[in-house]
């Protein structure tokens, strides 16, 4: 099968044939339908995170089930799933309380010593999976816990983006933050993620939602996605424009940037009481500076650092599917442009200058 395979940091991706094993155990064949281009995936690339490489790369998949292993239980050929990097055991404790995003097993989605490797280059050497998924290929093999069975007829496109960058930012506002009917929002960042935020804080019943961005073409986008409120930083202070607006604060200001800069930018945006999310992937290395003096530690509010929008996959995904499908969530808006398997790094400097919101690969 035809993948794009990452062969080292600064190296960007190169299309190639590889092969495909058989599923054994709880893993899932899948036919790669759609696979989007996360921003997280071009860090990898570009930044040694201590990822492994050469490896296939690709966590936003949506596509159709041809073959399953002998122990899958809730999953059947000719489903259509979406994955995600959301790598759980089943078994712990986190798990059995529903915060599978919490797992401290996520090895348990993984094939063990003496399995073999899901992936192989043509000569037979070994080839990673990034998150155990590996999407920016024709076919991926995955375990079942990381797939989600989603009605057949949402777009294969509009559902490979529910994986990661929907979960990430609507699940962020909903699950994370708990934003109840009335409270007021700051999101700073209006990529893929950010626009997630913004529509799950509408979908939650936020009252006011202010994005923040320096490209007026994202702020345009983010009042099409319900921001009743925009600013750009590169103009005008965003912390002391947050304050006016709101006479206060918010209750939650989302960083989805990673950032030192736009992080502590968004720790000072809060009411009293209210909360802070760290939510974009920064740099290694990053550091913020906080206030502890006593009138900041008056203020009571918190910050939180937040991984895929504390999300439960197995509900979550298909909810969000349904959520599109009634109209009331926003997928349409996301992709920016379907494209081949062989444009990722055009599509990904398309990205970098601000040009697209999401590229899907959809042919391959």
């Amino acid at each position: 099968m035809r993948a794009a395979v990452a062969t080292g940091v600064g190296q960007g991706f190169t299309t190639k044939d590889v092969e495909i094993d058989v599923p054994i155990g709880r893993e899932v064949l899948i036919d790669v339908k759609a696979s989007g281009l996360c921003h997280s995936d071009l860090h990898i690339v570009e930044n040694d995170f201590g990822f492994r490489l050469p490896s296939v790369l690709g966590h936003e998949i949506a596509g159709i089930v041809t073959a399953i292993g002998p122990d899958v239980s809730a999953i059947a050929v000719g489903d259509h799933v979406v994955g995600c990097l959301i790598q759980f055991c089943g078994a712990c404790t986190s798990c059995l309380s529903g915060r599978t995003y919490e797992c401290p097993n996520p090895t348990a989605t993984l094939r063990g010593e003496g399995e073999g490797s899901r992936l192989r280059n043509a000569d037979g050497s070994d080839l990673g999976q990034s998150f155990g998924l590996g999407g920016f290929a024709e076919q991926a093999l995955v375990h079942e816990n990381q797939l989600a069975v989603v009605r057949k007829d949402i777009p294969f496109a509009q559902a490979a983006i529910i994986g990661c960058a929907v979960a990430t930012g609507a699940g962020a506002a909903i699950n994370s933050a708990g934003v109840r009917v009335g409270d007021t929002v700051a999101v700073v960042g209006t990529g893929g993620v950010g626009l997630n935020a913004i529509s799950g804080a509408l979908i939650a019943g936020a009252s006011r939602v202010i994005a923040i961005d320096i490209e007026d073409g994202k702020l345009e986008a983010a009042k099409s996605f319900g921001a009743t409120d925009v600013i750009n930083s590169r103009r005008v202070d965003p912390v002391a424009e947050v304050l006016r607006l709101t006479d206060g604060g918010v209750d939650h200001a989302f960083e989805v940037i990673g950032l030192a800069a736009t992080q502590e930018q968004v720790v000072a945006m809060p009411r009293p009481g209210g909360h802070s999310y760290f939510i974009g992937m920064a740099k290694p290395g990053t550091t913020v500076t906080l206030d502890s003096s006593v009138p900041a530690l008056t203020r009571h509010s918190s910050v939180e650092g937040v991984v895929m929008g504390s999300t439960n996959l197995k509900r979550d995904i298909p909810m969000y599917a349904d959520l599109y499908m009634q109209g009331r969530l926003n997928l349409d808006g996301l992709v920016s442009q379907e494209i081949s398997i062989d444009q990722i790094d055009e599509a990904y400097e398309a990205l970098k200058r601000g040009e697209v919101i999401r590229s899907v690969i959809t042919r391959f």
